[in-house]
C-alpha cells in the first residue's frame, strides 16, 4: 500500500477537489445520462464544507479527498465526496482511508454512517467490504448505511 496521509481541507482546496470530482465521476455520470461538466463541479462548490473535509495526499501529492459530515442532530455521519484520482486507485489508499475514518467514528461513538454511491459504480464494492449495506435505491443513486449493533 502506498504512503498516504489525511490533512484538513481549506477553502483553497475547493477547485482542485471540484476538478477531481468531475474527472472521477464522469464515466459513471455519462453512463447514467447525467453528466454536465459545469454542474458536476458546481455541486461540489455549493456543498463544500472545509471543516468536514480532508485532502488525501500520497507521496506528498494531492491524491483525493473525503468528507465526513454529522447530520443535523449528530445521530449519524454522512460520508461524502470520497474521490481518489485514477493514478492512485488500486493501491489500497481508498480502503485505508475509509478504514481510518470508520475507526474514528467507532471511537467517537458514531453508530451510523450513511453514504450514497452512483448506481453501477465500482466504489460500491469498497463500501460493502467495509460493512455498508444497501438501504434504498433510485434511478441514479444507491443509498447505503453502516450501523453498529447497539
Amino acid at each position: 500500500m502506498a504512503d498516504w496521509e489525511l490533512r484538513p481541507a481549506s477553502a483553497a482546496d475547493v477547485e482542485a477537489i471540484a476538478e477531481l470530482r468531475a474527472v472521477v465521476l464522469r464515466g459513471d455520470l455519462e453512463r447514467l445520462g447525467r453528466y454536465d461538466a459545469r454542474r458536476v463541479r458546481q455541486r461540489l462548490r455549493d456543498g463544500f464544507e472545509p471543516g468536514c473535509t480532508w485532502v488525501i495526499e500520497a507521496g506528498g501529492e494531492f491524491a483525493g479527498c473525503v468528507a465526513l459530515r454529522p447530520d443535523a442532530d449528530a445521530r449519524c455521519h454522512w460520508l461524502e465526496h470520497f474521490y481518489v484520482g485514477a493514478q492512485h486507485q488500486g493501491r489500497g489508499i481508498g480502503s485505508a482511508v475509509l478504514g481510518e475514518l470508520l475507526g474514528r467514528c467507532d471511537r467517537d461513538g458514531v453508530r451510523v454512517v450513511r453514504l450514497n454511491v452512483l448506481r453501477g459504480s465500482p466504489a460500491r464494492r469498497l463500501y460493502e467490504r467495509h460493512g455498508f449495506a444497501v438501504g434504498t435505491e433510485d434511478a441514479v443513486d444507491v443509498f447505503m448505511v453502516r450501523a453498529l449493533p447497539a
